[in-house]
């Protein structure tokens, strides 16, 4: 990457730019941008400028350096391409009624930008008050900026994007003609440790603000898992493993599957209507899982409470299994009303014999087998085990009561 040669600066060409300044493009011919800014030192050499700015601002003086090769086959910039579904998440929560984005871009300056410290800056040792300086010039290519976004780059895509006037966000900078740093701490910035999926699915029923799709789909799921675990009434409380409750036996993750595939399509999809889900959906969606997994416990008590390695009743593939035949039990009683804990084990006793949650060997309708521990927690094997399950609960019970109440009919 090549640093351009500076600009000329001419301050009578200046616009100064400062917090709640109205200015969301700068005006032709203008050469420079200045931002009120906090100067901070980090070590002997370290220098961070922290400013606001209008994001609109930001394809005016910044750029993306490309992950690509050169000519020679030396690897040139560092950043992935533009994410087209994040950055249209990102836009849409820009546009909606009440958007924060409190997390920083980081920039990457070459050093033709600088900090001129205030005449009374009110130092504390390590950190001073003063204004960055930016050069802009309207007729330079993109490559030739002054700066390189290292983080941040779907954010300032998403803002330029984004159907409104204006968007403020935070900056932090620091000052380099070096390549070889700015790949560095783009690095660092993006290989710190995510949060763990499970703290952030025990946050999400106490978030009422608008989140990314991804996450907007699992915080009811995420409620439903909160309730399960930990009212008293529950026969899985206390069960769920989650960051507040690592002794759990059953991953928080195979419940949020289970109950997943019954909001989009099972029982608790019927509960919920085609609509909007809300919080007073919860209590008759509860009303099926908790007499469910009751009858669960009363027909398999060996397999209850064990860790998943002991028991696939409490594996990702068992709980996904049964909550199939949970939307199956519920759509044949759907003429009477939701069952009762006893009609749920009633319905369960007649496959319990067949079952090899512990031991012993699974006889599939395939013809294969399989030892009990050898089910794993993946899509084809929990598509086996649920396919039969199924075909064991039509032929042993649904078509069987049938049967039966076609003859008594005659």
């Amino acid at each position: 990457m090549t640093t351009p040669t500076a600009l000329r600066l001419t301050k009578s060409e200046v616009p100064h730019v400062t917090n709640g300044a109205k200015a969301s493009r700068v005006k032709p011919g203008a050469a420079e941008l200045r931002f009120p800014a906090l100067e901070v030192r980090q070590g002997p050499r370290r220098l961070l400028y922290s400013f606001a700015v209008d994001g609109k601002l930001l394809p005016q003086f910044t750029t993306i350096s490309r992950l690509h090769r050169e000519d020679d086959a030396s690897l040139g910039g560092y950043q992935r391409p533009e994410v087209l579904s994040h950055i249209t998440e990102i836009r849409d929560y820009i546009e909606s009624d009440d958007p924060m984005i409190p997390n920083a871009v980081v920039i990457a300056f070459d050093r033709r930008v600088r900090f001129e410290p205030a005449a009374e800056a009110g130092a504390v040792g390590y950190s001073r008050l003063g204004t960055l300086v930016i050069p802009v010039d309207h007729g330079e290519a993109p490559e030739d900026r002054p700066g390189w976004i290292v983080d941040g780059q779907q954010r300032a895509a998403a803002i330029r994007d984004a159907a409104v006037e204006r968007f403020p966000i935070c900056v932090t900078a620091f000052i380099t003609s070096d390549a070889h740093e700015q790949r560095e701490q783009f690095i660092l910035v993006n290989s710190t440790k995510p949060l763990p999926k499970g703290l952030i699915y025990e946050l999400l029923p106490n978030t009422e603000a608008r989140l990314p799709s991804a996450l907007e789909r699992r915080r009811f799921p995420s409620f439903l898992l909160d309730r399960l675990n930990h009212d008293e009434d529950s026969p899985l409380v206390g069960m769920i493993q989650t960051p507040t409750n690592p002794g759990g036996c059953i991953k928080d993750n195979s419940i949020l599957r289970m109950l997943e595939h019954s909001l989009t399509d099972g029982a608790l999809y019927a509960v919920r209507g085609g609509r909007d889900l809300s919080r007073d959906d919860a209590e008759p969606m509860l009303g099926l899982l908790k007499p469910f997994w009751s009858a669960v416990r009363e027909v398999f008590p060996s397999a209850w409470g064990l860790p998943p390695r002991k028991s696939r009743l409490m594996h990702g593939a068992g709980v996904v299994a049964m909550g199939f035949l949970m939307d199956a039990i519920v759509d044949r009683y759907r003429r009477q009303g939701p069952p009762t804990a006893e009609q749920f084990a009633e319905n369960l006793m007649p496959l319990r014999a067949a079952c090899r949650w512990t031991s012993g060997e699974w006889l599939f309708a395939t013809g294969s087998k399989r030892r009990w521990n050898e089910v794993q927690n993946t899509p084809k094997d929990i598509e086996v085990l649920v396919d039969h399950l199924l075909t064991l609960y039509k032929n042993q019970v649904w078509s069987r009561s049938r049967t039966l109440s076609a003859g008594t009919k005659r």
